[in-house]
């Protein structure tokens, strides 16, 4: 039997205007699982509340907790995820990177909110985004507590999608790390990214647009542009728990995200003392090496741009180097020595300011 146009229900007035209640209700229905998975029980009610609630019994053992907050995005690597049609690695950067930010001042994640965006609803892309961040949350203890989930015509184009998201975490206020008793001679220990995290991609995408991204190369070890681009933003909270295990006094930290080893370790330094930063001491990674050389950019700029292959650092004083240097591999990370605190102020590049 033929339907005839008829038998057809029309459209809703939304639909037409290009929003599908029901494709976010798919997206939701395929995630939930994955989030619910993320609830600890600090988490009260379910998904699906118009505010998600999580007890304060969090703050137990605490003389004095302070929250710490923060909400990022991955800019432009969206558009190297829907190139790749790989967006489930979206959801790991933005828990991963929002971690990293309150892990600066020492604050253990509680919570995280995530907001994702698009032209038209795709809830398979949705689902696989949240998913990840959801098992990214689940690896790290955090509950992923809530989030928004948008469809907005004619301000995204078909086929992009946006994220943000947003953590909140507490640490004691005895031991909020502000970064005000650093002093000249401290040791700066570095540990690796593990590839461009979730910044400098709009630079990435200029450079390397038109090469062949599928192509294995020999200019990065065997390696494909598709294989480098998409790996998510890693976490150092494990290697923060390393350090306080060992007793290590960690004076400051610096996640080095937008602005690179140049604006983001000064946000951390107390007036009077600046950084000074031994580029012989690693070895930048190939796929930063072509972006700097397709780009034909002066390394200056590439040290702001790109973290160069540096995801954390750690200053400590110069007497705990080797103990924490010891406590980070035993953690199973690389840590070197990348630098020390110096007189003055701002990043110096073997020592020429930038």
């Amino acid at each position: 039997m033929t339907q005839t146009d008829k038998d057809v229900p029309a459209a809703s007035a939304y639909e037409r205007a290009g929003v599908s209640i029901d494709a976010g209700q798919r997206a939701v229905a395929l995630m939930k699982d994955a989030v619910a998975r993320t609830h600890t029980p600090a988490v009260l009610g379910g998904i699906g509340g118009f505010g998600g609630l999580f007890s304060a019994s969090a703050f137990a053992g605490l003389s004095d907790p302070v929250l710490v907050a923060s909400t990022d995005g991955v800019g432009t690597k969206t558009k190297v995820a829907v190139r790749l049609g790989q967006p489930g690695g979206l959801g790991a950067d933005i828990v991963n990177h929002c971690v990293n930010d309150i892990l600066v001042q020492g604050a253990r994640p509680l919570f995280f909110l995530d907001y994702v965006a698009m032209g038209k609803l795709a809830p398979e892309t949705v689902a696989a985004v949240v998913t990840g961040a959801a098992r990214a949350c689940e690896a790290l203890g955090v509950a992923l507590l809530g989030g928004e989930t948008a469809e907005m015509p004619g301000v995204y184009v078909d086929g992009e999608l946006d994220i943000v998201g947003t953590i909140v975490g507490v640490v004691d206020r005895a031991a909020l790390v502000d970064g005000s008793r650093i002093t000249a001679g401290d040791s700066v220990i570095a540990l690796p990214s593990i590839g461009l995290h979730t910044n400098g991609f709009s630079l990435a995408r200029l450079a390397l647009d038109g090469l062949d991204w599928h192509e294995a190369r020999a200019d990065l070890d065997g390696q494909t542009l598709a294989d480098l681009l998409p790996v998510p933003h890693r976490a150092y909270v494990s290697a923060h728990d390393a350090l306080k295990n060992a007793d290590v006094d960690v004076r400051g930290m610096a996640h080095i995200t937008g602005g690179g080893l140049v604006d983001n370790p000064p946000r951390v330094f107390p007036p009077g003392v600046g950084m000074s930063i031994d580029t012989s001491s690693w070895t930048v990674p190939p796929l930063f090496e072509l972006i700097v050389k397709e780009a034909q950019v002066q390394r200056a700029e590439a040290f702001r741009a790109l973290n160069m292959g540096v995801g954390f650092l750690f200053i400590v004083p110069a007497a705990d180097s080797e103990a924490a240097l010891s406590a980070l591999r035993g953690a199973g990370e690389q840590p070197w020595v990348i630098g020390q605190m110096v007189a003055g102020g701002g990043v110096a590049f073997d020592g020429k300011k930038t």
